[in-house]
């Protein structure tokens, strides 16, 4: 669904259904979704919350970690364990979540695995392979 976004359109969806959210506004299934990952992560509420801080920042390249990747990343997760896609995910998930403790630590397991399984597609110029990730789950368990 972002793939068509801009940065800066992409950052601004995120600054407003948090404000939509902070204001008790209606908003759609996506900006929900949105919200509740925003909510999950005080650390970044002050972000989303000033639209300017949100469009300029640059986090360091090898320092801090980037606020929209990382709640990306919790969406992305989540679309997951909706359709229990790469078949399995879910179970995972489930596994993660008795280990952890809760959902949230037990997404942030994925989440690592997930980036990882990406980052090994993008190395070698191939699509993500799903029995990769989650095999790299498993190595959390």
């Amino acid at each position: 669904m972002f793939d068509a976004y801009t940065r800066e359109q992409f950052r601004l969806s995120y600054a407003e259904a948090w404000v939509k959210h902070l204001a008790g506004s209606p908003l759609t299934p996506l900006e929900a979704l949105i919200s509740d990952v925003i909510g999950a992560h005080p650390q970044y509420q002050g972000i989303v919350s000033d639209v300017n801080a949100a469009l300029s920042l640059e986090p360091d390249v090898g320092g801090a970690e980037n606020p929209f990747l990382h709640m990306s990343l919790h969406l992305a997760v989540r679309e997951q364990l909706c359709i229990d896609r790469p078949p399995g995910v879910l179970d995972l998930h489930r596994q993660l979540q008795a280990k952890c403790g809760d959902s949230h630590g037990a997404e942030h397991a994925l989440m690592e695995a997930l980036g990882e399984a990406l980052w090994q597609a993008q190395r070698s110029g191939l699509p993500p392979d799903e029995k990769l990730y989650l095999s790299l789950v498993r190595g959390r368990l």
